[in-house]
């Protein structure tokens, strides 16, 4: 079926306003387009600025020398949160305050200061919240000199050095060595002084009796011990004999008491014959007899009876009366 001239002519003009009203409509959709892209850039920046994890701030940038300032880092967490130490190039942190929770937000305050004039950059700082790196901005820093007005300074004359007091320290090492001298000086007095002057006066001092009247001593203290009456013959006839050799020891100068009984008698014939000693043979004889006696009663455990022991006795005390050495002529004497 065959449209009719009519239906054509409507046509035409329908399509040729539709080309006429189409730049209008493409110009609609990009300006639409381009304010959607824009409010969501707005809406991005806004909720970022608004809520970031991690925000450093300080009271101001701008400070003179040794002028301090609060420097404050922010954490909008509690929880895995590790801070960090800061590090700085040209500042200095005099302290840091406890950490503050307020809001489910950390907050840590560091007071700075700056001793050397110039700007100084605070660097980005990392902070690790659960595991998670986040970096701070860097701040700048300006630190200024002071000005001084010479003119209005008023000049003292230069004070002289002052010396600084004296302590314990600058004298220890004097201390320690009078001390050290003191511990040596009283060892080497009680050593050597008081020491020696108590073993002196430990040690018995006593004036040796003469041989003879040692001897008779002697015998004196050996009749008090009663030593034969109590049955103790062997020890009575052993201090008996020492009583003797040691008196012939002494008075002759000779080892009576290393000697044997023979020696003792040979030696004491041939001091008779050469005339050294005044005694006789009897003496010697009595002598000869009581030494005899004795052996026999430690060795041969003889048992002498009560008028032999005092006989030996007697012959013992005899012994020492008679037994003397010939007096030393002196030369002068003899002129």
């Amino acid at each position: 079926m065959k449209k009719s001239n009519t239906d054509i002519s409507f046509l035409k003009d329908k399509k040729v306003a539709k080309a006429k009203c189409l730049p209008y409509y493409d110009q609609r959709v990009e300006v639409r387009d381009f304010l959607f892209f824009f409010l969501f850039l707005l809406f991005s920046a806004v909720a970022f600025t608004q809520n970031p994890m991690v925000k450093v701030q300080i009271e101001t940038s701008n400070i003179r020398i040794g002028e301090q300032f609060n420097l404050k880092i922010s954490v909008n967490e509690t929880e895995n949160v590790i801070l960090p130490k800061l590090e700085l190039k040209g500042l200095e942190v005099i302290d840091s305050a406890k950490i503050d929770t307020i809001r489910n937000m950390i907050i840590q305050k560091y007071i700075i200061t700056g001793f050397d004039s110039g700007a100084f950059y605070i660097p980005q700082q990392q902070v690790f919240v659960k595991n998670q790196a986040f970096l701070t901005d860097s701040l700048l820093v300006n630190v200024a000199t002071v000005a001084t007005d010479t003119t209005k300074i008023k000049k003292y004359p230069i004070k002289s050095i002052k010396k600084e007091p004296y302590v314990f320290d600058d004298f220890k090492i004097y201390i320690y060595l009078l001390i050290a001298a003191l511990i040596i000086i009283g060892f080497w007095i009680y050593y050597f002084v008081i020491r020696k002057r108590k073993i002196d006066e430990d040690e018995p001092t006593y004036k040796a009796l003469p041989p003879y009247e040692e001897a008779i001593y002697k015998l004196n203290e050996l009749d008090e011990k009663l030593l034969w009456q109590n049955n103790k013959v062997k020890e009575y006839y052993s201090e008996l004999t020492d009583i003797v050799r040691g008196y012939i020891e002494r008075e002759l100068k000779v080892p009576a008491l290393e000697k044997t009984s023979d020696e003792i008698i040979d030696m004491l014939k041939d001091f008779h014959d050469a005339s050294a000693i005044n005694t006789n043979k009897t003496t010697i004889q009595k002598l000869k007899d009581l030494l005899r006696e004795a052996d026999l009663v430690k060795f041969a455990k003889s048992k002498p009876l009560a008028p032999e022991i005092e006989e030996d006795r007697k012959d013992a005390e005899e012994v020492l009366h008679n037994l003397k050495p010939k007096p030393v002529i002196k030369n002068d004497e003899l002129e």
